[in-house]
């Protein structure tokens, strides 16, 4: 979708879901933009971050943690393994299954990408005052939970 012109009609500029659409699209790009600059993907950060907050874990079990399907999710740890930020070894319960866990070098990626991150929430609230993001943040979970509640979820990246 393209920045909305006053070409376009007043009843598609003021629909809420084309709008959201229009500030997802947006975000997206932000957030894929500057994480790459620091060398990252967003499925890096959520797998770095779910590792930090829970501990370590299998890899079906940090799929659910961070709704990367499993098979995506193979790719990701291998390049975090690869840089060092994560260790995957066999789980000592069940040598048939790997368990992930976050690295020092991960940790401070985790730091790291957590800055960045909150710069780059500044950046796309920029226009609202503290009250008013936090505002549109509540409204925009009370949407994600009730869209969730009725199985309308989309798998999180």
């Amino acid at each position: 979708m393209r920045d909305d012109t006053p070409a376009t009609p007043a009843s598609l500029r003021r629909l809420p879901s084309r709008m959201l659409a229009g500030v997802a699209m947006h975000t997206d790009r932000l957030v894929s933009e500057g994480l790459a600059r620091a060398d990252a993907r967003k499925w890096h950060y959520a797998a770095l971050v779910a590792l930090h907050e829970a501990g370590p874990a299998s890899q079906a079990e940090l799929s659910k943690r961070t709704g990367i399907y499993r098979s995506d999710l193979v790719t990701v740890i291998n390049e975090l393994a690869e840089r060092g930020f994560v260790e995957r070894a066999p789980d000592p319960a069940d040598r048939r299954r790997n368990v992930i866990t976050l690295t020092p070098e991960g940790l401070g990626q985790v730091r790291r990408l957590q800055e960045l991150i909150a710069e780059l929430q500044d950046e796309v609230l920029a226009p609202l005052s503290r009250p008013e993001r936090e505002q549109f943040s509540g409204f925009l979970a009370r949407l994600l939970e009730h869209h969730a509640r009725r199985g309308s979820s989309p798998e999180q990246g």
